[in-house]
């Protein structure tokens, strides 16, 4: 736990004194932070920002969100309201927080390419290889213990994804980058194709000066190429016709309004991404855990049809596309299909769903059927 004197060690023999605990760090000492930013890009992360805990700034434009029901049944997000927005309430002592940047673009299938051909499926590219959260979040801890055992001391707990975090806010006022008109984090020297991470720490240091100030200026390529409009204003999201929120997260029967415009994503979109600017600087990732699997950076669609339950297990087995369960996987396979161009094979492979088990699937496999009517 949390001793006085802390301090980084430079060698074996000699401790430099960070703070006493609850006492105010000078703001000119950056070298501790140098230091941790070392161990993190030896752990793989390519950036790390330190930050304080006010929130006060995206407090309201959360709650106006909400207010609006863009969040859909994402019910989580409104649970732990006054966590979300105050890191001392989550882990209580909290005073700083080490937001990561971990790059995960990867090598495989030319994403635009895959988009163009009906007959394949396109998956978010960040669920291609091993599922983030156990990847990000163990090298987090990792970085935890060696700030604990080098520093003497100290609280830390880990997140990613796992818990209410306001991680893009946090990331731009730790200097990571800033939120674009799509609401994703950009950076003017690696666009927005990786994850973060947060380490919420009792341990005062010197925060980085946030980004304050956005990069965006008139363009509005993202708002206007999202398939389904999802966009009501810049920095503005409904989740609920978003084709990410669509589906991953939600369970039930999709708008058939929404569907046409689905096109052959069965998991995520990437559509903000790819036409942003600012990913020409994006690199890709270092990470081999997050090359593509089985073939999923452009697999066939009639291929991921045909799976049972099993092989979908045996093929998401590690991977965070597991998460939607094998129903919503044929229920977005189902709609794909239904944009496809037309052939005998597609049109068998649906007639055979319009006996599958699930409600949920059947209906979705009779819609897509109607479209090669």
């Amino acid at each position: 736990m949390y001793r006085a004197g802390l301090g980084i060690c430079h060698n074996p023999n000699m401790t430099v004194p960070i703070a006493e605990a609850g006492s105010s760090p000078d703001p000119a000492d950056t070298a501790p932070l140098d230091t941790i930013r070392q161990w993190g890009h030896e752990l793989g992360f390519q950036a790390l920002g330190f930050t304080g805990i006010d929130l006060a700034q995206h407090r309201d434009y959360l709650g106006k969100w909400l207010e609006a029901g863009y969040h859909g049944e994402m019910q989580w997000m409104t649970s732990h309201g006054h966590k979300r927005t105050h890191p001392d309430a989550l882990v209580p002592g909290t005073c700083t927080v080490i937001t990561a940047r971990m790059d995960y673009l990867p090598a495989g299938e030319d994403p635009e390419a895959v988009l163009a051909s009906s007959e394949k499926a396109y998956i978010s590219r960040y669920a291609l290889g091993r599922d983030y959260h156990k990847l990000v979040r163990g090298r987090l801890a990792k970085l935890a213990k060696r700030i604990e055992k080098q520093l003497g001391g100290g609280q830390y707990r880990a997140f990613v994804d796992s818990a209410p975090v306001l991680e893009r806010a946090l990331a731009e006022n730790a200097g990571l980058g800033w939120i674009g008109k799509n609401t994703m984090l950009l950076n003017d020297k690696a666009g927005s194709w990786f994850f973060l991470g947060e380490i919420y720490t009792n341990i005062p240091l010197p925060p980085d000066p946030p980004q304050d100030t956005e990069h965006c200026g008139s363009c509005r390529a993202c708002l206007d190429v999202c398939p389904t409009n999802a966009f009501t204003a810049p920095w503005v999201l409904d989740a609920r016709k978003c084709i990410s929120y669509l589906t991953i997260e939600f369970n039930g029967v999709i708008p058939e309004s929404l569907r046409p415009a689905m096109g052959n994503r069965i998991y995520g979109c990437d559509d903000c991404q790819l036409v942003c600017p600012w990913n020409k600087f994006a690199q890709q990732t270092r990470e081999p855990d997050f090359a593509p699997r089985h073939g999923l950076d452009a697999i066939d669609l009639l291929e991921c049809f045909g799976w049972d339950e099993p092989t979908f297990n045996a093929r998401t087995e590690g991977s965070a596309i597991r998460r939607i369960g094998f129903e919503r996987w044929r229920r977005n396979i189902a709609i794909a299909l239904g944009n496809a161009e037309s052939t005998d094979a597609i049109r068998a492979a649906l007639q055979t769903a319009l006996d599958d088990p699930s409600e949920l699937v059947r209906e979705h496999a009779q819609w897509a059927l109607a479209q090669h009517h």
